[in-house]
């Protein structure tokens, strides 16, 4: 249904914005001045202590100046509910007392035949409900048992039992006036091709309804409780009202948990998906499938930016998961991916949950990988990379994957990012070569043939307030944020970096980002300077995790010195804040290179200064006081936001932002 323009405002004048926002938050007494219609409170999609989010009656918006949430009152229920924009406006329509527009007389008859068959599936789930309390039920009830599952439980997700006759179901229903045709639509009796009579498609099973976006029961999922009976598991066939592919078991239960942690948890079937909800973590759902449909994956970031999906360690896990990556990879886009966990081999995530508790869960959880890797390993671990020729397939191959990424920018990142594994990656073969009696890459012209200096020791004894600290934060973040060497390669490659090293890796950064941005890497890596892989493979995860074509602690040890230099990063802090902070680095270093312009300046011209030198050094003296008072107040609300993505904590209060001279 589409809504007018005069529709949506009519709602929005009738009902003020704060009355639909305070039901998420608490105001702030001291700041907020009810009768201009102007609100404070902290922040309902981030935390922090002190009222940063701000609503105003009068242009019925409100504003986070913590994290940059904005929006209206539609806006508001789609970002902390997940309902889509027409619920929204349903719900918000019926609380302001605004009568919607009537839909056409097919929609409504549509809708009518929707509304009837799951009146029938409510009736057989009741029937299901009252099955599994009597002695028939003693099998599912003694399964549920077995698997610790608790009465609120049951109750909750209304575990039922089918019986095992022919027609228990069907009998029941036609009890209650319904005909056989709307059973058959259902998808709860089926009428076999040679005239037999119909019968019950779930028999002898623990059943367990499926559940639309507003909670309706719409189908069955059945789990066979005789120990030969196929298939183990059975849910209901495609009918008007449930359609497999886009379905997501128990999306109406964890979208509120979902939207106020900011993350969700996916899981392959429903049982796990019960246990995890019945562990304490409510954000939990469940794929009616084996691969993810292009409608799962935009159903599952209603609920969170970054989903997490758990997958058995296995063959079949990792197979499954990388079908997962070939869907999702199309509709990727700005802020929006998904986490990859692979379980212990022969576990799942309820024996988890069962052997070690939440706890042991919650820790698989936490070390999720991002979808780039999981594509970066499934390529080179099939890929055989000892030619020029097969080097180049590997990176077409990639090429070819990447350009499904309908969003430009993110295909940007992805190409970028996929460039620099690919140049270490063909590097270390390369350097593996030499090392068993091959040739040496060559040189890029004009690089030193002298030994390459090892790099400095970094930790403690590098205080980030140096140039030092600040470069090698800058390569750091072009590494870990791709987009920003891209949008401010002409910028990085003239700031003037102290440091020889860094000089050359941002030289080389920036090449690969500009004169070799339509040169195959199977091409350029050879002529790169050697000393560009001292760094690259440091924040690759190089070193004691193993070169990064090798599976193992390679995510874990990606940018970990990034991550000691910039705590905040541990965070997960939004792209604005981070591009915010690199633009205060490029800052510090112009800053210093313009001081050091005007030191040198007064050097050269000692003691014999003229009136119209004078004029100059101080138009530039007055210049860099200005910049340094910016450069301090960028750093202070830097220092202020970081605290708030962090909720406060001393961690984030001392993250390390380089003071200006």
């Amino acid at each position: 249904m589409r809504f007018s323009p005069g529709l949506l405002d009519e709602i929005r004048d009738r009902l003020p914005i704060s009355d639909v926002v305070a039901r998420r938050v608490s105001w702030d007494r001291r700041k907020s001045q009810p009768a201009r219609g102007d609100f404070w409170a902290c922040c309902p999609f981030h935390q922090e202590k002190t009222p940063s989010f701000h609503v105003d009656d009068r242009r019925g918006r409100y504003k986070c100046f913590g994290c940059g949430a904005s929006g209206d009152h539609f806006r508001f229920l789609t970002e902390t509910e997940g309902l889509s924009f027409p619920e929204a406006v349903e719900r918000l329509a019926e609380q302001a007392g605004v009568p919607l527009p009537a839909p056409d007389p097919q929609a409504a008859a549509r809708a009518e035949r929707r509304a009837g068959l799951a009146e029938i599936c409510e009736m057989a789930a009741r029937f299901f409900q009252d099955e599994f309390a009597t002695s028939s039920g003693e099998a599912a009830r003694a399964y549920v048992a077995r698997r610790k599952l608790l009465p609120e439980t049951l109750r909750e997700f209304r575990f039922g039992y089918a019986p095992n006759g022919r027609d228990a179901l069907k009998r029941h229903l036609i009890g209650k006036g319904v005909d056989e045709a709307q059973m058959i639509e259902a998808g709860l009796v089926i009428r076999p091709d040679d005239g037999r009579a119909s019968y019950d498609r779930f028999r002898n099973r623990l059943m367990i309804p499926i559940q639309d976006d507003r909670g309706r029961v719409i189908a069955f999922g059945g789990r066979t409780l005789d120990p030969d009976g196929q298939p183990k598991y059975l849910n209901s066939p495609e009918t008007p009202l449930f359609h497999k592919g886009t379905m997501v078991f128990n999306f109406h239960r964890a979208r509120e948990p979902a939207h106020r942690s900011g993350q969700a948890i996916v899981v392959e079937g429903y049982m796990d998906a019960i246990a995890i909800w019945q562990a304490g973590m409510r954000n939990v759902v469940a794929a009616l499938g084996t691969a993810f449909t292009e409608e799962q994956v935009a159903r599952l970031w209603r609920l969170a930016p970054e989903p997490v999906v758990c997958f058995d360690g296995d063959a079949a896990g990792v197979s499954a998961a990388h079908r997962a990556v070939d869907r999702i990879l199309p509709g990727l886009k700005s802020g929006y991916s998904f986490g990859f966990v692979f379980l212990p081999d022969g576990k799942d995530p309820d024996d988890l949950i069962q052997t070690g508790g939440r706890e042991t869960f919650a820790g698989a959880l936490s070390g999720s990988r991002p979808l780039i890797e999981v594509l970066w390993e499934r390529e080179v671990q099939a890929a055989r990379i000892d030619t020029p020729e097969r080097r180049a397939a590997l990176e077409k191959s990639l090429d070819d994957l990447v350009r499904t990424i309908a969003d430009e920018r993110v295909r940007r990142g992805y190409q970028l990012d996929i460039r620099l594994r690919l140049s270490n990656l063909f590097y270390q073969q390369a350097r593996a070569q030499r090392g068993a009696g091959g040739a040496r890459p060559a040189r890029r012209p004009g690089a030193s043939g002298a030994e390459e200096p090892s790099l400095p020791a970094r930790g403690g004894d590098l205080p980030e307030t140096t140039m030092f600290g600040n470069e090698r934060i800058l390569c750091g973040l072009c590494l870990k944020y791709p987009h920003l060497l891209e949008r401010h390669v002409e910028r990085l490659s003239t700031a003037g970096f102290g440091d020889a090293l860094h000089a050359r890796f941002r030289d080389e950064l920036c090449r690969i980002a500009t004169e070799l941005e339509d040169v195959p890497v199977s091409r350029f890596f050879e002529t790169l300077d050697t000393r560009f892989y001292q760094i690259l493979s440091e924040a690759l995860g190089e070193g004691e995790a193993g070169p990064m074509h090798e599976p193992g602690a390679r995510g874990q040890a990606r940018f970990r010195d990034l991550a000691q230099r910039l705590p905040i990063l541990r965070f997960d802090p939004p792209v604005d804040f981070v591009e915010d902070l690199f633009a205060h680095y490029l800052d510090l270093l112009e800053l210093r290179a313009a001081e050091a312009d005007l030191e040198e300046e007064l050097a050269s011209l000692g003691d014999t200064l003229e009136e119209g030198d004078w004029e100059r050094i101080r138009a530039h003296s007055q210049d860099l006081a200005r910049r340094r008072e910016e450069c301090a107040r960028d750093e202070h609300a830097l220092a202020e936001r970081a605290r708030q993505l962090r909720g406060g904590g001393a961690e984030t209060a001392a993250v390390p932002l380089a003071a200006p001279a």
